[in-house]
């Protein structure tokens, strides 16, 4: 962290006086690579917050959702699919910040024994994907472009360890799917599309950390002070990108946190795009162009049977309160 960076964490630390909690705050992390995932291995998050922080790996959406809804953790990363679901639903949650806009990071990877040369020659094929999250979006999404009806190809819900299992035995012909799961079936197939490319058809895929509503209106110096580490990252990453290079220590804390080799984070973390401050408080973002994306893609998913109606307005659960705070001078 910059010594700017230092000191404006100093000054959130000023204007929110520290209150106890009873217990360490639990956050709900996935597999995902991004910058901030340095932090998190170096305990900045902790170190800024001033609190001890209880770190939980999670496979997919739906089960940070599961773990939001239940109150077992406070603090949880999700894919715009899930949390348009969540949403849907009424689950009392906000998101604070949006930590990545997906592109490459996320694509249907085909294989090489199945002998699948383009989209036409999926007809009947199994391909797997865990459902409800943004790869399940995006793969729904890319199918519908292709012209394919329901029935047309074989969908499996698989998180993404049992993908890497299924494809070593054989048993599906692809699958839409992140890292650490996602490097490991690109060894022997090939990338049909990815998230950029059916962003670019109309149906983009982000992600954001969200927290449930109650933790935010006891505590918004923690949600500033997280926001404030992660935007950090976020601006180290795009001012020094060598820092994180196949052969930096960076990139091999990182790897060691998600599971994947050192060598893959490079075009891993150039596989999405990671707002700025400045980028998070525009329109294309919190400040209202997220509310817009949620909703299209809650309609999209009562398009196909995944939830039962959209909200008329998806912007209360979506705050750029603590971003700005982030930031007070």
């Amino acid at each position: 962290m910059s010594m700017k960076g230092l000191l404006t964490g100093l000054l959130i630390a000023a204007i929110f006086p520290f209150t106890a909690l009873a217990a360490p705050i639990v956050i709900g992390y996935q597999t995902g690579v991004d910058p901030s995932k340095v932090a998190q291995a170096d305990g900045v998050f902790e170190k800024t917050i001033g609190q001890p922080l209880d770190w939980r790996r999670f496979n997919s959406g739906p089960e940070v959702v599961a773990a939001l809804a239940s109150g077992s953790i406070q603090i949880g990363n999700l894919g715009s699919s899930p949390f348009a679901a969540a949403t849907s639903r009424n689950l009392p949650i906000v998101a604070f910040l949006v930590s990545t806009q997906i592109h490459g990071a996320e694509a249907l990877v085909v294989r090489n024994a199945s002998h699948i040369n383009s989209y036409q020659d999926l007809k009947g094929k199994t391909l797997a994907t865990p459902f409800v999250s943004t790869s399940h979006y995006s793969l729904l999404a890319a199918l519908k472009h292709w012209g394919y009806k329901p029935g047309d190809v074989k969908i499996v819900n698989l998180n993404p360890p049992e993908i890497a299992a299924a494809w070593k035995r054989g048993d599906i012909d692809g699958a839409f799917v992140w890292s650490p799961a996602l490097s490991q079936i690109e060894k022997d197939g090939k990338v049909l599309t990815d998230a950029k490319q059916v962003g670019e058809w109309g149906n983009p895929t982000f992600e954001v950390w969200v927290t449930r509503k109650d933790f935010a209106e006891q505590h918004p110096e923690v949600l500033a002070k997280y926001a404030h580490v992660v935007l950090e990252s976020f601006d180290h990453y795009a001012q020094h990108p060598e820092e994180y290079r196949a052969t930096s220590e960076n990139a091999q804390k990182i790897a060691k946190l998600v599971g994947v080799s050192a060598q893959d984070i490079p075009g891993l973390l150039s596989g999405s795009v990671y707002p700025t401050y400045t980028q998070q408080l525009s329109s294309s973002f919190l400040e209202g162009g997220s509310a817009i994306a949620t909703k299209a893609t809650a309609e999209f998913l009562v398009e196909q049977h995944r939830i039962p109606a959209v909200l008329p307005d998806y912007r209360p659960f979506i705050s750029d309160k603590f971003v700005k705070l982030s930031r007070q001078p």
